[in-house]
C-alpha cells in the first residue's frame, strides 16, 4: 500500500480525548465516595410496588363458577371444574335450592402472560395480584398450580390504597348507609290525620258521594220527579182506536193527559172507552162488474179512405 491510501491523523484530535478522559475519571471518583444502593438478593428482599404483577391468588369463598375468567383468558391457562348440590329449604313448606360447588381451580403459570383480564372481568373480586414472585420450579409442570396452592398467595395480597379525599362515595359505601325502609303499615300509623271542618266536611263528604243525594233533595226530587210510565189502560185504548190517518178525539185526549210530566188522567180507562165515538165504517167499495157495465165504450180507430 502506498503512503497515500493511509489516512492522515490529525494531531488537533488526539489531544481532544485527554480533557475527555479525565472528566469521566472525575465522575468515578466522585461516585466512590458515595454508599451504594444494591440489593443482594436472595439476602435482601427488593421492595416492590404494591400494583407489582407477580402471582395470581384465589380466594375460594367469593368464587361462584361463572366461568367468565375461563373464557375471557387468552391463553387458555384457567381450568375450572365444578358440581350442583341441592340445599334443603331453610323454612316450612320453602323451596329447595341449587347452588355451584368448586372442585377444581387451576392456573397453569407456564402459559399465563400475566395479562390480568381475568382479575378484570371476575365479577366477585374472587381472583387478586399478589406481588410474590418466589415460586419458580425446577420441573415446567410443577407451574400448574391448584386451588390449595393458589389459596396460599392470599395473605400476601396487598390491602387497596386509600381513595382520593376529592372522589366520589362507593356505592356499596352509600347502599350501607342508607337507611332502612320503613314498612307501609308503620308508615301509615306515623302518619298525621287529615284535618277537616266539622259542618263543611259533613256537607262535603254527602255532596261527593256517587249516587248518593241528601235526605231533604231526596224527597223533593221523588216529588218533582216526572212519570215516564204510562197507565196500561190508556196504552191498550191507543193501540185499539189508532187507525191510518186519524186519531179518534178521546183516544188523543188520553194520549196528551198521559204525556205529561208527573200528571195521572183522572178519568179510568173504562169511562174512556164508554165515551169513545163508534168508529166509521167506509162504504162497501163497487162490485167489479158493476164498475165494467158503467164504464162507456171503448172507440176504435177510425177506417182509412
Amino acid at each position: 500500500m502506498t503512503e497515500d491510501q493511509h489516512p492522515q491523523r490529525n494531531p488537533s484530535k488526539l489531544g481532544g480525548l485527554i480533557p475527555g478522559l479525565l472528566k469521566g475519571l472525575a465522575t468515578t471518583a466522585r461516585t466512590l465516595g458515595k454508599p451504594t444502593h444494591t440489593a443482594e438478593y436472595p439476602d435482601v428482599q427488593p421492595h416492590l410496588p404494591p400494583r407489582t404483577r407477580g402471582v395470581i391468588a384465589l380466594l375460594e369463598e367469593n368464587c361462584t363458577n361463572c366461568m367468565l375468567c375461563a373464557r375471557e383468558c387468552p391463553d387458555w391457562c384457567i381450568y375450572i371444574d365444578s358440581h350442583k348440590e341441592t340445599l334443603p329449604a331453610t323454612t316450612e313448606g320453602g323451596r329447595e335450592r341449587q347452588r355451584n360447588v368448586l372442585d377444581r381451580f387451576a392456573i397453569d403459570f407456564s402459559l399465563c402472560m400475566y395479562c390480568g383480564i381475568c382479575i378484570e372481568v371476575c365479577p366477585f373480586d374472587a381472583l387478586h395480584w399478589s406481588p410474590e414472585f418466589e415460586y419458580a420450579e425446577f420441573d415446567i409442570l410443577d407451574l400448574l398450580h391448584e386451588k390449595d396452592r393458589l389459596g396460599q398467595w392470599m395473605p400476601t395480597v396487598p390491602s387497596p390504597p386509600a381513595l382520593d379525599p376529592a372522589s366520589a362515595e362507593a356505592q356499596e359505601v352509600t347502599a350501607a348507609n342508607k337507611p332502612p325502609r320503613k314498612a307501609p303499615e308503620v308508615a301509615a300509623a306515623n302518619r298525621p290525620p287529615r284535618k277537616v271542618p266539622d259542618a263543611a266536611a259533613e256537607v262535603t263528604e254527602v255532596d261527593k258521594t256517587p249516587g248518593r243525594v241528601p235526605d231533604a233533595a231526596a224527597e223533593v226530587t221523588e216529588v218533582d220527579k216526572p212519570s215516564r210510565k204510562a197507565s196500561d189502560a190508556a196504552a191498550e185504548v191507543t193501540e185499539v182506536d189508532k187507525s191510518p190517518g186519524k186519531v179518534p178525539d178521546a183516544a188523543a185526549e188520553v194520549t196528551e193527559v198521559d204525556k205529561s210530566p208527573g200528571k195521572v188522567p183522572d178519568a179510568a180507562p173504562e169511562d174512556t172507552k164508554v165515551d169513545k165515538p163508534p168508529r166509521k165504517v167506509p162504504d162497501a167499495a163497487p162490485a167489479p162488474e158493476d164498475t165494467k157495465a158503467d164504464k162507456p165504450p171503448r172507440k176504435g180507430p177510425e177506417a182509412r179512405p
